[in-house]
């Protein structure tokens, strides 16, 4: 049966002179209602101040905090001390601010984060010096601890990776937390210059300080030149999927052992924008041939829908390499799916898959 003029008709009535968030599907009204005013018009993407996926900017004092009724703090961290090749993540932060559209549905998940949780961007970590790195890896633990002690989850923008280990001395303290770390390296490494504290070795140095379990990490995206530097990896009990092993398993494959490792503890999540293939994300310090498609990483994250998030964070996009601002525009969507999954994590929220 072709398309009928009654049935134009019948469209015609009922979509003809609507606007765009008169939506009958009670699955999407139930979106439209918060993001369109009842004349049909709603935030214009290119308007306003920038911030991290529009969220309401909540300027929150250094030194005596008032996080409100927030559940989720968003939070820059402008930092690029720890770097073993190219610098410049420190402009990480407010490339993502930048990036003009991203959200407000997750169609996948069926869920509008920045509306179904009471979350704000937060501004940045306040740094005491713009030179010293375990100064600012000081400030970074001191206002991610603050975030935790508050009760409400903290997601970082980096920054090189070495911010990871202060987040999660803070996130970690009362219990050590499993994670699921979506990167091209392992960042396991020992000292190395004088130094252990560099975008390397955040890992080993959490799991030595007892605020991440090992048993309950999983590496996905591993590639590169350097495995060798990672066997604190192996030992320690970490699970390690290699970026060459992902396609022959297949993505729910991958879901599925990450899921088993992390089981239902608490459960921080780490993502490099290195982990994706230049291709899709040359901006970044550490650039590996080989890595995950955009589509991959999605795949991977919205899969873990349920998992108990406590945390988590995306680290290491330096713009100025990439004049197409496509690694900025990855990083920013990542954080999306990751302030997605808070909305179904029942530390925060209470709400489960």
């Amino acid at each position: 049966m072709g398309f009928s003029e009654s049935k134009l008709e019948a469209l015609r009535r009922k979509y003809g002179e609507s606007h765009g968030g008169e939506l009958f599907n009670p699955q999407f009204r139930r979106v439209a209602d918060k993001i369109f005013t009842k004349s049909g018009t709603r935030l214009a993407p290119y308007s306003g101040i920038p911030t991290f996926l529009t969220a309401p900017y909540m300027p929150v004092d250094n030194d005596e905090p008032d996080f409100g009724d927030l559940q989720v703090a968003i939070v820059g961290v402008p930092m690029d001390l720890g770097v073993t090749n190219r610098p410049g993540s420190r402009f990480g932060p407010r490339a993502l601010r930048a990036i003009e559209r991203i959200g407000p549905y997750n169609h996948v998940l069926d869920c509008a984060p920045v509306q179904d949780l009471r979350v704000a961007d937060i501004g940045d970590v306040s740094f005491q010096s713009r030179y010293r790195l375990e100064l600012s890896h000081d400030d970074i633990e001191r206002r991610i601890g603050q975030i935790v002690e508050a009760g409400v989850a903290p997601l970082s923008v980096g920054g090189d990776h070495s911010i990871s280990h202060p987040i999660l001395k803070a996130v970690g303290k009362k219990r050590p937390v499993g994670m699921i770390h979506i990167d091209a390296h392992c960042d396991t490494g020992g000292a190395y210059d004088l130094t252990k504290f560099h975008h390397g070795g955040p890992f080993r140095n959490a799991v030595l300080d007892g605020v991440l379990d090992p048993t309950r990490t999983i590496q996905i995206g591993i590639r590169g030149s350097a495995e060798y530097l990672w066997e604190f990896t192996y030992e320690s009990g970490m699970t390690v999927i290699h970026a060459e092993d992902v396609s022959g398993m297949g993505i729910p494959a991958v879901i599925e052992k990450a899921k088993k490792i992390v089981g239902d503890g608490p459960t921080y999540v780490s993502f490099d924008v290195d982990s994706l293939d230049p291709a899709f994300a040359p901006g970044t310090g550490t650039p590996e041939v080989g890595g995950l498609t955009t589509r991959e990483v999605l795949e991977i994250l919205r899969g873990l829908k349920g998992l108990n998030i406590v945390g988590g964070d995306v680290v290491e996009v330096a713009p100025q390499y990439d004049s197409t601002t496509n690694t900025a525009h990855a990083g920013a969507q990542v954080l999306f799916e990751i302030l997605s999954l808070m909305v179904f994590s029942p530390a925060i929220t209470g709400k489960e898959a």
